[in-house]
């Protein structure tokens, strides 16, 4: 899907009746499997991804990086996707370069947030903002690199520095310099929620991660709420960290997976998902191909 189509889709999802269940995806056979099982749009999460890595989620990650695994997954599945550019990478111009390398890689939306770096969690003490001005100057940047590309999505962490009707200021402030949709991050309560939404009138995110400020909301209540988006960030990850670090005890333990297998993901499961056979019709077809020609030869 390219570039303006995908972000087309994400914008008509986006005024649709139903809330779009955004799950966490950080590598392309994870984002197949999320497509699968039936979610409109996904989110590549830094967080989730700089976790893979096995790196602190502190904005380290580098735009290459980022690009590259958007590209690998793009490439991959059709549904929209949500990028987190955490600060965009460095300073406005920084930000329209971001802005062009992701549109690029196949992202459907660009997420970017006010924080300093090295920024941190949302859901964690001691962030620091830039100043508005500072922020709108991105978002400024952002949009004019966009244009009708890529969806322009602005964060706010204002709600844990500044308070609640600061954060609202901030992001009127960032709505009038162009952000298509509004991210209020690490809300306390759904009355902040609901507040939220009484003063601003474009399409909302709410962040549904674990272990956070945010009380656990589920995304039908969102959707009463009048959120448009709600995100699982790196739900799927940590589900498959405690997997992966239980299946290595048993097997340090025991010396074999065979009574794990019946929890396991079998080949032919994963060869459906990845449309293994596929390649291989594709390479019996070249191999017929080139036979034919060989018996051909004069």
């Amino acid at each position: 899907m390219g570039q303006a189509t995908s972000a087309d889709a994400l914008r008509r999802l986006l005024v649709g009746k139903r809330i779009v269940v955004a799950p966490g995806v950080f590598s392309p056979a994870v984002a197949k499997l999320a497509q699968k099982t039936g979610f409109k749009a996904l989110y590549f999460s830094g967080a989730g991804f700089s976790n893979l890595l096995g790196l602190p989620d502190l904005g380290i990650t580098t735009l290459t990086e980022v690009a590259k695994a958007t590209r690998d997954i793009t490439s991959e599945v059709s549904a929209p996707l949500i990028v987190d550019a955490d600060t965009g990478f460095g300073e406005a111009l920084n930000v329209a370069r971001t802005v062009a390398e992701l549109g690029s890689a196949g992202a459907a939306a660009i997420q970017i947030e006010d924080q300093v770096l090295p920024k941190r969690c949302g859901h964690l003490d001691g962030k620091e903002l830039v100043d508005t001005d500072e922020m709108v100057k991105k978002v400024l940047s952002a949009k004019e690199a966009a244009g009708r590309g890529l969806v322009v999505i602005a964060r706010t962490d204002a709600r844990s520095v500044e308070g609640l009707d600061a954060a609202v200021e901030r992001a009127r402030v960032y709505a009038r310099a162009g952000a298509e949709v509004i991210f209020p991050e690490a809300l306390e309560s759904e009355e902040e929620f609901e507040e939220f939404r009484k003063k601003l009138s474009l399409p909302l995110v709410a962040n549904m991660t674990e272990f956070g400020k945010t009380p656990y909301i589920t995304a039908s209540r969102f959707e009463e709420l009048g959120y448009n988006v709600v995100l699982f960030p790196v739900t799927a990850f940590r589900a498959m960290m405690r997997t992966v670090e239980g299946v290595f005890k048993q097997l340090f333990a025991e010396g074999t997976q065979g009574r794990m297998l019946g929890s396991l993901m079998s080949r032919d499961e994963f060869y459906d998902l990845i449309d293994y056979r596929r390649y291989e019709k594709a390479d019996k077809k070249a191999l017929d191909a080139a036979r034919r020609l060989r018996r051909a030869r004069p």
